[in-house]
């Protein structure tokens, strides 16, 4: 079955950097956009970024944007988010899913992994 699994997660101060994972099985990973969505405590869904499938395209929200990496690594099927300059409000746990094939949104997430920026 398709399986994504974040990780990386926890506990970081302010201007703090993290990096967060998330392993794929289960598909072919490469014919694939993968997204990062958030959802910060007692509010909805926050798209965040997306990856192409050859990874020479990416978009990011606004907030995230010069702050944010997103990236691919082909040979472990695995997406990064890379996060700097943290601020209270990327407290949020953070997903990753699967681009669908055809049309808009996702099909597959993860079960996520909880970021943390305390003051």
């Amino acid at each position: 079955e398709v399986q994504l699994v974040e990780s990386g997660g926890g506990l970081v101060q302010p201007g703090g950097s993290l990096r967060l994972s998330c392993g794929t099985s289960g598909f072919m990973f490469s014919s694939y956009w993968m997204y990062w969505v958030r959802q910060a405590p007692g509010k909805g869904l926050e798209w965040v970024s997306t990856i192409n499938s050859d990874g020479d395209t990416t978009k990011y929200e606004d907030s995230v944007k010069g702050r944010f990496t997103i990236s691919r690594e082909a040979a472990n099927n695995a997406v990064y988010l890379h996060m700097n300059s943290l601020k209270p409000d990327d407290t949020a746990v953070y997903y990753c899913a699967r681009g669908r094939v055809l049309g808009y949104g996702m099909d597959y997430w993860g079960k996520g992994t909880l970021v943390t920026i305390s003051s």
